[in-house]
């Protein structure tokens, strides 16, 4: 009687005690769904926000990771779109330029980025196409007349659309071979010598081959984001390439998702207060001493952007004129 009539001295306070609040994920486990295979960078991030975030949720459930692999991603985003239970019980990493699918008019792109509940970026991103050293290319102006094969991971990825739209658009020459999982599947390839190259992330490529950059193993060709990295100095930036302004603008564009980073995300429609306890626990997740030193060990730099970020960044990519979202869509199929 006694506990009930603090309780309720509480409730009239307008004070809750911790272990009279709802816990609404007690005893519930919580599915993170990656879009790609084990090995690449996707995995890393999925993983280890799941190992962290459920001490962040109300109720403490246990996150277990899932990969779903398929179509750079589609696969999983069209399944957290429309068959994954609304209730916060569902989330998952995707691709950052699967977003852009349903604007381009990509096969498999069955969702509206627009209703997503995006919950964060774990960090800022920034696209490297990379060469074997012993690739005849050594630079983006070899592009123009030597051929330089890449391993690309699937429609919706940089993988794809990075070396598919710098063809079309500057006249370089790279020849895509399809069919890998992940990333760290065209790393191997590399090593073989059955690809010569791909276009990925940095952090994928410093993660999985740190001495790659480093020993000169690989030439770095250009480099796309937000901004040129400060640790790639001389290598130029693809908003430099362009050779007009209708050039920049479609780059621009087309590179918008490198913003999106390593986004994570919940099925639309959620009610308002799931949404609100899945973008707490994924910032809060963020600064867990404990999740930073898990990332420090896998050489994941920790940049995050919180879900409202996300949201704004892709209400206003939706705003992109037209003409322009018409054409990229025409370079990308």
């Amino acid at each position: 009687m006694r506990a009930a009539g603090l309780i309720l001295t509480a409730l009239l306070a307008g004070v809750v005690p911790a272990a009279a609040q709802p816990q609404p994920f007690a005893g519930k486990q919580v599915s993170m769904i990656i879009g790609f295979g084990p090995g690449g960078g996707y995995d890393a991030w999925g993983r280890v926000v799941a190992r962290h975030i459920g001490k962040h949720l109300p109720g403490n459930p246990s996150v277990v990771p899932q990969n779903m692999p398929g179509a750079g991603s589609y696969v999983a985003a069209s399944h957290l779109y429309n068959a994954a239970p609304k209730d916060g019980t569902a989330m998952g990493i995707i691709a950052r330029d699967v977003a852009l699918g349903p604007l381009t008019g990509a096969p498999g792109a069955r969702f509206d980025a627009t209703r997503f509940s995006w919950l964060g970026s774990a960090t800022t991103e920034h696209n490297v196409c990379i060469a074997n050293s012993s690739a005849a290319v050594k630079s983006v102006q070899d592009l123009r007349d030597k051929e330089l094969v890449l391993g690309d991971t699937g429609p919706g990825t940089g993988t794809r659309s990075y070396p598919k739209v710098l063809n079309d658009l500057l006249g370089y020459r790279f020849k895509l071979v399809s069919g890998f999982r992940s990333s760290a599947d065209v790393f191997l390839a590399m090593e073989r010598r059955e690809v010569d190259g791909i276009c990925e992330s940095l952090d994928s490529v410093i993660n999985r081959r740190a001495d790659w950059i480093s020993q000169k193993k690989v030439t770095v060709l250009l480099q796309g984001g937000m901004a040129p990295h400060p640790s790639l100095p001389g290598v130029p930036f693809v908003l430099d390439l362009a050779r007009d302004a209708e050039e920049r603008q479609l780059l621009e564009f087309v590179y918008a998702g490198q913003g999106i980073g390593r986004p994570f995300v919940a099925p639309p429609d959620l009610p308002a207060d799931r949404l609100k306890m899945l973008r707490a626990a994924f910032m809060a997740t963020m600064k867990d001493p404990e999740f930073l030193a898990d990332a420090g060990k896998s050489k994941l730099a920790v940049e995050p952007e919180d879900g409202e970020h996300l949201a704004s960044l892709i209400a206003k990519i939706y705003a992109t004129p037209k003409p322009i979202v018409e054409r990229v869509g025409n370079l990308i199929k």
